[in-house]
């Protein structure tokens, strides 16, 4: 039995978002542009009357009845051949202008299969295209409210739309996501097939947010089988939960009913903490918190010392909090935890949040 080449699985199973149009609009547009042609040509034929003659009655001067007759049997290729061009400019005519109209005219009356045939060979050639280019990019599985959220705001902090996939089963979650600008690879990603044309054997990092917790263990170890390597964010419903997840691969597990708990009850406590860590949580206004390499000049001081407010210090692949006795002095190489102001785009310091070099870079 022939197998299919991953190329070929690409351009059957990745959907990758495109500019709707109603199919109404692209019918009337049809429309109107066949009853240009036909105006058209009939003006152009009774200009020219002088130059036909109808064989049935030579004498009877061609009016405009008779050429709306003559171009309607013309263009549809039916040719009676009751009414001809007989001077030279009639027939030259005929030959440059009424023979291009009558072959666009029947590419209008062939329109919609011709249209799915190159919509189907443009999609194809999309495919292909993106499946080649596609590597070290990030894979969002499920693309519920957590999935949603995740894929905007890997794009809020300056990853392109184009470097994010997202997986989903769901007929209404693909349609939401190819309108929001994302690859969409229809399937369910406890499968081996399906994450391998999402391929996450060369994405860079993978986040896991489906809406059972079973589904995300078996989701987590199959991703990573498939790439070692890779960063794997989960997300589960029940604290209990989180070990099984991380012994199935996971980097990071992320409790959303814990996370949203502890708001709640933040908020319930303190109504202004609760308000700024909704504020944190919220992309665009206000606070921020985002991750920035050291600037040359921030070497050897203390994390209380920059302008940015800094949380915590990221050495060693160990993350600090700001206050440890082991980040007393910043180090070449050390990456910042900082909140700062939203408007000044956390994703932006790369290489600086004011123009400096990094840290690690040759003076």
């Amino acid at each position: 039995m022939a197998t299919s080449s991953p190329e070929r699985d690409s351009a059957s199973w990745v959907r990758l978002p495109q500019r709707s149009e109603s199919p109404w609009w692209r019918l009337g547009k049809r429309l109107l542009l066949a009853v240009a042609i036909m105006v058209g040509t009939v003006l152009l034929v009774y200009v020219q009357r002088g130059g036909y003659v109808d064989i049935n009655d030579p004498d009877r001067s061609v009016d405009l009845t008779d050429a709306i007759y003559y171009v309607t049997v013309t263009l549809s290729t039916t040719g009676y051949g009751d009414i001809a061009p007989v001077s030279q400019a009639a027939r030259m005519m005929n030959a440059f202008v009424i023979t291009p109209a009558r072959i666009a005219f029947l590419v209008l009356l062939i329109g919609t299969t011709l249209e799915v045939m190159a919509s189907q060979g443009r999609a194809q050639f999309r495919a292909a295209r993106w499946r080649k280019r596609m590597g070290d990019h990030f894979v969002v599985i499920g693309y519920g409210t957590k999935g949603r959220r995740a894929a905007q705001t890997l794009v809020n902090n300056g990853i392109d739309k184009d470097m994010v996939v997202v997986v989903d089963p769901e007929g209404a979650a693909q349609d939401e996501a190819a309108n929001d600008g994302f690859a969409v690879i229809p399937g369910d990603a406890t499968r081996r097939d399906v994450l391998l044309r999402a391929g996450v054997d060369k994405a860079q990092q993978v986040l896991i947010t489906t809406g059972r917790d079973d589904s995300t263990v078996l989701s987590t170890l199959t991703v990573r089988q498939l790439n070692a390597s890779l960063y794997i964010v989960a997300a589960v419903r029940e604290a209990e939960n989180v070990p099984l997840v991380r012994q199935s691969g996971a980097d990071q597990v992320i409790t959303s009913s814990d996370a949203v708990g502890r708001l709640l009850g933040l908020s319930s406590l303190s109504p202004s903490l609760g308000s700024v860590m909704e504020d944190l949580l919220t992309y665009g206004e206000g606070l921020e918190v985002a991750e920035r390499d050291l600037l040359v000049n921030e070497v050897g001081k203390q994390p209380q010392q920059l302008p940015d407010q800094v949380i915590a210090v990221y050495r060693d692949e160990k993350v600090f909090r700001y206050f440890d006795p082991a980040v007393t002095q910043l180090a070449r190489g050390d990456r910042v935890i900082v909140v700062r102001p939203a408007k000044d785009l956390p994703w932006a310091p790369r290489p600086g949040t004011h123009g400096e070099a990094f840290a690690d870079e040759n003076e």
